[in-house]
């Protein structure tokens, strides 16, 4: 099995190199987290995604780990035709009930699940989105972030949303920092030849949450974007 493309949970060490990830199969691993509870995300939109993609004008986009749809409803909310990815058949199942339930005209969005080490769109994108796309098990992500650069139009954006440090919430012991990413490690790892992409935005970004226990707590966000040169 291959890597999993989902948001990490806000409690869980995400591991983007597979050093230190756990045995079980991805697909299991996702599966059965979904399984366990009736819905694992809220949702919502992620608000750094949404800051920064409501500005761009609306094309093609993909959503690399769309889990319960969230995101990719609200791109397709803005007037994008969106491919949703997950390598979760429940997950998938989840989105597509969430399209119906949101009344997404079914033109603009398609969900699948599909291992992004082998799974490629037909045609060129205009948007890439990855939010939170970390995994406790097994994750190729700069290699897959890489080869779905490559799937950009000119003039074409890779936003990635990442967790740059453990939640305000828990002692930072339990959390290695070498798992979590900052814009500039970002960058490095897509390693884009020089003069063909711009940097857009590469910064860390904090937003205010609630902690499990219901205190207020804050997370830190790596959130980066790339455009594409013609």
């Amino acid at each position: 099995m291959t890597s999993r493309h989902h948001h990490a949970t806000e409690s869980s060490t995400p591991d983007d190199t597979g050093a230190g990830a756990t045995a079980q199969a991805p697909l299991d691993f996702w599966d059965e987290l979904y399984a366990a509870k009736p819905a694992v995300w809220s949702g919502r939109v992620n608000a750094n995604l949404a800051s920064v993609a409501g500005a761009l004008t609306p094309g093609r986009a993909l959503d690399l780990g769309c889990g319960e749809g969230g995101d990719a409803i609200w791109l397709a909310q803005q007037g994008w035709r969106v491919t949703g990815i997950d390598i979760s058949t429940v997950a998938i199942e989840r989105a597509r009930a969430a399209a119906v339930d949101a009344g997404v005209d079914a033109a603009l969005l398609d969900f699948a699940t599909g291992d992004l080490e082998t799974w490629s769109p037909d045609g060129e994108l205009d948007l890439i989105t990855a939010s939170f796309f970390q995994s406790p098990v097994h994750l190729s992500r700069a290699e897959i972030l890489r080869k779905a650069a490559l799937m950009l139009a000119p003039g074409g954006h890779l936003l990635t949303v990442a967790h740059a440090g453990a939640p305000s919430w828990v002692q930072d012991s339990e959390h290695p920092a070498h798992l979590f990413v900052q814009p500039d490690r970002e960058i490095a790892e897509l390693a884009r030849p020089a003069g063909a992409w711009e940097t857009v935005i590469a910064e860390s970004r904090t937003r205010d949450v609630t902690s499990p226990d219901g205190a207020p707590g804050t997370l830190e966000d790596s959130v980066v974007l790339l455009r594409r040169m013609g």
